[in-house]
């Protein structure tokens, strides 16, 4: 089963993570946490990789309606979304929203997981856009 959502890109790995930001704040996410794999492992187990970035964005609302259909609900929130170099381009990954619906069995799920996968999918679609 395919969990994610992906877009490719052709820029710096810098310059796409301030796009990101700027495509997730534009469809009403707000980051909330940010871990820097790359450092968190070259400093913890002396590991060189390259770089990548997890972003824990959140919409208030929707996560209010998921949680409001769940409390448990909170373990797949906020949505995670992934900034990766790849080769000589650069990987935007966000998890597939319908990912709460499978997980849970919950069909009012259905569509908060419908309205995040469009403004996740339009967040990607700018990024994507931004970088052609």
């Amino acid at each position: 089963m395919a969990y994610d959502r992906t877009v490719s890109v052709d820029d710096t790995f810098e310059e796409t993570v301030q796009a990101v930001r700027r495509a997730l704040a534009d469809q009403g996410f707000g980051v909330l946490t940010e871990i820097d794999v790359q450092a968190t492992l070259k400093a913890k187990l002396g590991h060189d990789m390259e770089p990548y970035l997890i972003l824990g964005a959140c919409n208030p609302s929707l996560a209010h309606r998921a949680l409001e259909l769940d409390r448990t609900i909170g373990l797949l929130l906020p949505c995670n979304i992934v900034v990766r170099k790849d080769g000589d381009g650069v990987l935007v990954q966000a998890i597939d929203p319908a990912t709460m619906v499978t997980l849970t069995g919950i069909e009012g799920m259905g569509p908060v997981a419908d309205e995040v996968a469009l403004r996740l999918d339009a967040a990607l679609a700018s990024v994507r856009a931004s970088h052609s």
